[in-house]
């Protein structure tokens, strides 16, 4: 028989997580001795801690470990569910690393190029919507104003830093007769009006996104280049295309210095 020193610096795990293992009822001791409340451990719980870290080195929860241990016939059934999540990561994982690659290589001077398209998640947010057909893009600039005046009129507080996008949902560039939804994100709803709805969007935890500068009827020319890279990196889209906007009219005078994020949610 080993005492808990004894089996931790045999095993090369610490007395904290044994005595822990015996809470979860993962690991108990072979018995505890009754006058002075040691717990002691044999030959079946070195073997079972060999099974554990062996699970644990493979990335199992705890729980399936436990279960693993418990019921020999899930062996098998949770080894091919652990072996799909680690070929989706792998696959994850070289797109990423395809991400960086090509990043790297459009780097110059120290500078990034503006056009290169990274992958980044977009969080759920509560907005000031308000959706339109709008017949061009210079139609924001008489849209835009109106619904500001009407947030204004409610008290709805702006979130920072400031976070204003627009949904398209036609699903692809067009340069006229657009479907457009126009979101200010907010701390928190409002009362709605006809024209402006306060609602939640969801968030996507992997979007393709490009930074386009310049005026919005250029928009088209970064579009093209961020949908050609979805379809030949193999990736799927998840939701409309949105454009935050983060420079523009209100700060800089010359179009050629607005900024605008093109971002594509993408399926996981």
């Amino acid at each position: 028989m080993y005492s808990i020193g004894d089996f931790s610096r045999i095993s090369r795990v610490t007395t904290k997580t044994l005595r822990y293992y015996d809470k979860i009822d993962l690991l108990k001791p072979e018995r505890i001795d009754g006058t002075n409340g040691y717990r002691l451990y044999g030959i079946k719980q070195l073997k079972m801690m060999q099974n554990i870290l062996a699970y644990k080195s493979m990335g199992f929860s705890l729980d399936d470990i436990k279960l693993m241990i418990n019921n020999k016939n899930l062996i098998e059934e949770l080894m091919n569910k652990r072996l799909n999540e680690l070929n989706n990561e792998l696959e994850r994982t070289n797109k990423s690393k395809k991400v960086v690659t090509d990043f790297l290589k459009n780097i110059k001077k120290g500078e990034i190029i503006m056009s290169e398209i990274i992958i980044k998640s977009l969080t759920e947010v509560t907005v000031a919507s308000m959706r339109t057909i709008i017949p061009n893009y210079n139609s924001y600039f008489e849209i835009v104003p109106k619904m500001g005046e009407y947030m204004n009129s409610v008290n709805a507080v702006c979130l920072e830093p400031a976070y204003c996008f627009t949904i398209y949902h036609d699903g692809e560039y067009k340069e006229a007769n657009i479907d457009v939804e126009i979101c200010e994100a907010v701390v928190s709803p409002c009362k709605d009006s006809e024209a402006v709805k306060f609602k939640t969007i969801k968030g996507y935890k992997n979007a393709a996104t490009i930074l386009h500068k310049g005026d919005y009827q250029s928009l088209g020319e970064s579009y093209n280049k961020i949908f050609m890279w979805i379809e030949e990196n193999s990736l799927e889209i998840a939701d409309n295309p949105r454009e935050s906007y983060i420079d523009g009219i209100w700060n800089r005078e010359n179009p050629k210095d607005w900024l605008t994020e093109i971002q594509i949610p993408l399926k996981d």
